[in-house]
């Protein structure tokens, strides 16, 4: 079970952030201002989710310190911030930290991003091969298979295949799926996730499997075999 420290001031926000976070699987720590955050330090956290504003020492700062630190220099760090202006992306950014999550958000979008931040962190974790209902991705050979049929599937396919299979029976939205898969600092149109999820059912025609790829009405997709 990884553990998550958040570091916001608002007990509101935080507990938000923690029932999203518990849902999902997570230990978490929770402090309202740098100082208390450094002591939680302590417990090893796996990720820190650390607001922009906070009274006394800012999150810049500490994010600053924390990577100044070869202790602490690996943890990955997402910034939470009310300011969603490109320049003060850039800022929070530039202090290292690996993303940046704009208030208000989507707690399950939040918690999304802790799992690719630390998928990142961690690859060596990832399962070599993911099988669901008989179709298996196996991500040492990157090869698509079901029934002993290999599947032929291009690159980005393939890596938005293998996103649903690692996130099985959860709905993520367009937006959602261009941050995780084409990353978000890509900038495209949401209708590509369409038109790269058309040509995955397609791909997965081959062996019967497209109907594990569903579209959720007013959501985005989901892949499960329920």
């Amino acid at each position: 079970m990884a553990t998550v420290l958040i570091v916001d001031d608002e007990p509101d926000i935080r507990e938000l952030m923690r029932f999203a976070l518990e849902e999902g699987g997570f230990r978490v720590l929770e402090a309202g201002h740098a100082d208390e955050a450094r002591k939680l330090l302590s417990e090893h956290p796996d990720l820190v989710l650390l607001d922009w504003m906070l009274p006394g020492r800012s999150g810049l700062e500490l994010a600053e310190q924390l990577k100044q630190n070869p202790k602490t220099r690996s943890m990955p760090i997402i910034m939470i911030s009310a300011r969603g202006e490109e320049e003060d992306r850039v800022k929070g950014l530039d202090t290292g930290a690996d993303d940046y999550i704009t208030k208000p958000f989507s707690p399950r979008e939040m918690v999304a991003r802790v799992n690719a931040v630390l998928r990142r962190a961690r690859p060596g974790e990832i399962a070599d091969e993911i099988e669901i209902a008989g179709l298996t991705i196996d991500n040492v050979s990157h090869r698509v298979s079901a029934g002993g049929k290999t599947i032929d599937i291009a690159p980005t396919e393939y890596r938005l295949l293998h996103f649903f299979m690692t996130h099985a029976d959860r709905a993520f939205s367009r937006s959602q799926l261009l941050d995780q898969v084409w990353g978000d600092r890509v900038y495209v149109e949401e209708r590509t996730v369409d038109v790269h999820v058309r040509r995955l059912r397609k791909a997965l025609e081959q062996t019967g499997h497209e109907n594990l790829l569903q579209t959720v009405r007013g959501v985005g997709y989901r892949f499960s075999s329920k």
